[in-house]
């Protein structure tokens, strides 16, 4: 079984991704740590290097390679996959992929304390991030809401989210 996982940064797609895999007795893949490797350096300083032409490109080319596999796993995928080229509709014809669904003002709680480690909201004033957010969540709603199964994460803990998201999975 391949399973992905998508949705804004900070809504837990690595967390939850991993111990679901754990929980499953398969792999574990985070698509932007593929691409990290790939490049031997950080995500952020892929994008500053490239441009974000160019590294939407080599995030494609990765993301086929790890759908291309035939082993069970889970992905994480980067918040913004979905969203270029045909990229949700590949991720829906090779996994069954969940959308952590969050609000903004949720995510906005999250991220103000990860700004440091997060290039796309560093040098934004924390007062403005819920604005911006609900700005990009809504830009991004469409992609994330064609995923198979939505799940809400509130203020669930990660047990309960891998539970209720093994609850969702079809069973062979």
């Amino acid at each position: 079984m391949k399973i992905s996982l998508v949705g804004y940064m900070g809504s837990g797609k690595s967390t939850i991704g991993e111990l679901l895999a754990k929980t499953l007795g398969i792999y574990f893949i985070d698509l932007d740590k593929q691409i990290e490797h790939k490049t031997n350096q950080s995500i952020s300083d892929t994008l500053k290097a490239l441009g974000e032409i160019r590294f939407r490109k080599l995030e494609k080319a990765t993301l086929e390679e790890v759908l291309s596999l035939e082993d069970s796993y889970v992905l994480s995928l980067g918040g913004g996959t979905p969203v270029y080229y045909d990229n949700m509709n590949q991720i829906n014809l090779h996994t069954h992929s969940v959308y952590l669904r969050m609000t903004p003002m949720e995510l906005r709680n999250r991220l103000v304390h990860e700004k440091e480690n997060r290039p796309l909201i560093a040098r934004i004033p924390d007062d403005e991030l819920p604005e911006f957010i609900a700005k990009h969540l809504f830009e991004r709603s469409n992609f994330y809401n064609q995923a198979k199964s939505i799940v809400d994460v509130k203020s669930k803990s990660v047990d309960e989210l891998v539970e209720e998201i093994r609850l969702l999975l079809p069973h062979p």
